[in-house]
Parts: C-alpha cells; sequence; structure tokens
C-alpha cells in the first residue's frame, strides 16, 4: 500500500490592526475620503487623522466623523500644543465620542508664531495623559531617522515607562531597517508605517528633510509602492504587529485598492 503524504497546512497569517492615515483638510474633503474607504477598503478597522494648525477641523473632530464609517479612530495630538498646567482640553470629547486611543506625538513649531506652544516632551504629555484620562490607551511616535539606533530604542522605552502602549513608526521604505527595529523595539505594539512615494519630488522631501533611508533599487512609481505597501503589511502579520498607511498623491483606491 503506497502513502499518501497529506497536502501541507497553510496557516492564516497573525490578526493585524489596519490603519488609514487620513488628513482632515475640511468636513468636505474628509467625508468623501471615508466614504471611499467604506465603499472600497473592506479590512481598514482604523483611521488615524493628525492635526494640522493649518486646518480649522482639529484631529479629534475628524475622528468623530471617521468613527461613523470604521470602528475605531485615533487623533494625534501634538505635546508642544498642550498647557501642562491646565487641564486637558479635549478631554471631555474623547470621552463624549467614545475616542478610546490617542497617538502622542512631540509637534514642529508652528510657522504662525501666534500659535501659542509650551516646553514640554512628549514623555510629559503621555504622563498627563495617564493621570487625566486613564482610560484612553496612549500611543507614542517612532522615528528611525532622526537620531542614532541607540539614542530613539532608549526614547521609546521611557515612552513606554510613561504609560505609552505601543508606537506608530515613522513610514519605512527598506525591509532590512524593519527587520533591525522589530529585534530592537520592547514591544510588538506596534503601527509599522509606510506611505506612498510616486514623484520625484516626494522622493528628494523623504530623503533631504525627513532623512528617510530608501533601497538602491526604490523607483517612485505606483506599481512600486503598492507591492511595498502588500510587504509592509505581510511584515506587520509575520512579526504580530499593525500597520498604517498614509496616501499622499494618490487616491485610497489607486494605493490600496485590492490590497486591503
Amino acid at each position: 500500500m503506497t502513502s499518501v503524504l497529506a497536502e501541507p497546512v497553510q496557516t492564516a497569517p497573525k490578526l493585524t490592526r489596519v490603519s488609514v492615515e487620513l488628513v482632515p483638510r475640511s468636513r468636505t474633503s474628509l467625508r468623501t475620503e471615508l466614504a471611499e474607504l467604506s465603499s472600497t477598503l473592506g479590512n481598514v478597522q482604523v483611521v488615524n487623522i493628525p492635526d494640522f494648525l493649518r486646518y480649522r477641523m482639529r484631529s479629534w473632530e475628524g475622528c468623530q466623523m471617521a468613527r461613523e464609517h470604521v470602528p475605531e479612530a485615533i487623533p494625534h495630538i501634538r505635546a508642544i500644543d498642550i498647557n501642562p498646567r491646565e487641564p486637558l482640553k479635549m478631554a471631555d470629547f474623547l470621552r463624549e465620542h467614545g475616542l478610546s486611543e490617542v497617538l502622542i506625538i512631540e509637534g514642529d513649531a508652528p510657522s504662525d508664531m501666534s500659535q501659542r506652544t509650551y516646553d514640554v516632551t512628549s514623555l510629559d504629555i503621555i504622563r498627563k495623559f495617564r493621570r487625566e484620562l486613564p482610560e484612553v490607551s496612549v500611543w507614542a511616535g517612532l522615528d528611525p531617522y532622526r537620531q542614532s539606533f541607540t539614542r530613539e530604542r532608549d526614547y521609546a522605552e521611557a515612552k513606554l515607562e510613561a504609560g505609552a502602549i505601543g508606537f506608530f513608526t515613522q513610514p519605512f521604505f527598506d525591509r532590512r531597517l524593519m527587520d533591525i527595529w522589530a529585534e530592537l523595539l520592547p514591544t510588538r505594539q506596534v503601527f509599522w508605517g509606510a506611505t506612498s512615494v510616486t514623484t520625484e519630488r516626494s522622493f528628494s522631501y523623504w530623503q533631504n528633510r525627513n532623512k528617510a533611508v530608501f533601497p538602491s533599487s526604490f523607483t517612485p512609481t505606483l506599481e512600486a509602492n503598492r507591492a511595498w505597501a502588500q510587504e509592509v503589511l505581510n511584515f506587520a502579520a509575520e512579526v504580530g504587529g499593525h500597520t498604517y498607511f498614509m496616501p499622499i498623491k494618490e487616491s485610497l483606491s489607486e494605493y490600496l485598492g485590492g490590497i486591503l
């Protein structure tokens, strides 16, 4: 009797949360993008929204709109905008609208100096959120390009000690760098970032302004960016983390359709 070997069992990838970052330029534009997301990207569970001072809508207000389309929404909070001596001004809004997660970033100094900022760090504001909104989960930022591996890793560990549950990274463009950071970080709670870079201008911006690391084989084409988006999604599933995507020039469906 001949034996028949069974087909190898295909194991399902580990569950990973998928977020899309949307810019709240106006209520109309955000509503349009949210409708497109709902109709074309069925695997997106989270929307994260940055806070830009040049727009009237604040990040938490955009997240209120987003929750009409996705289960979860995460507003970015700029640490330097927070007065450390006053109660958090958005606390009641977050509670009222069931926004249970935030992302604390340092924040760049505003070009309009009429905007008040404060001499605080992300660590200060992470601790402030933990004191005043203990029911809210706090994410922190991680930038693999701004300083040495050791200094950024130590800063990441300090953010965890201050009360952060994990990180949103700056967008990656090189799998080898992601592998290094997956080994360095003391937590698997990471939203690994990717963004679309499809013009020479945007390539120059990321390389020169943000000091991003690109592989020598990188090409700023939509096809290459879609392939990289799929690779980042696979990577997050392999390491047990999460993923967020930041569309720039392309529509959500152009960049991520068929991937999410």
